[in-house]
């Protein structure tokens, strides 16, 4: 048995092995790419032997989509499951990123792996559907004459926001969030517009 099968000093390291994996995983991939990162420096940072790690996972694709999969499972909750909020605020708040935030790992992966069968691609896809479909929901909830347009537009400006940030290293998301307040209420007939003025002026504490 070699010293990567037996685990770091050669004691075995089972327990807990799948999170410290996904763990390590996520931050190798963040800092230096999913390419220029092996199987065994992952089971190095890990603490995990090659062994325990192909257990719990067939292998490295296996890995790259299930790390997918932990950064954000039911799509955004945090913005469109809120019960303080208007549709309309959903939406905007969608918009509210803090500038440190690394790059969407979604775009990361598509991008960098180059392959759009790839099971992590596929998943990342399904992701970035799933976005437009929340946002597509909230806007119909607004009153949006056609909230699948108005999702995709949302859509397609978050991830526009997210990558000019990154290359430009400077906060893109609130002149996106600004062009998305314009977009919205475009989107909402005027007598929508009204009611939902009405709606959030009779929620202010008064």
């Amino acid at each position: 048995m070699t010293e990567l099968e037996k685990g770091p000093k050669g004691r075995r390291r089972g327990r807990g092995a799948r999170e410290r994996l996904l763990s390590a995983s996520q931050q190798l991939f963040r800092e230096q790419g999913i390419n220029r990162t092996g199987m065994d420096q992952l089971c190095a940072a890990a603490e995990v032997s090659k062994r325990t790690a192909y257990q719990h996972f067939t292998g490295k694709d296996e890995l790259v989509t299930e790390c997918l999969r932990q950064f954000d499972p039911s799509v955004l909750s945090h913005v469109f499951d809120r019960t303080d909020l208007t549709p309309r605020e959903k939406l905007l708040s969608a918009f509210d990123i803090p500038p440190t935030t690394p790059l969407c790992p979604y775009i990361a992966t598509a991008v960098e792996l180059h392959d759009p069968k790839h099971p992590a691609s596929e998943y990342a896809c399904d992701y970035k559907k799933a976005v437009a479909a929340r946002l597509a929901t909230a806007a119909r909830e607004a009153g949006a004459t056609d909230p699948e347009q108005l999702g995709e537009q949302l859509a397609l400006l978050l991830d526009g926001a997210a990558a000019r940030t990154r290359v430009l290293n400077d906060d893109a998301f609130p002149t996106a969030a600004a062009i998305a307040a314009v977009l919205i209420d475009n989107a909402i007939p005027t007598t929508a517009s009204d009611d939902r003025r009405r709606e959030e002026v009779s929620s202010v504490p008064g």
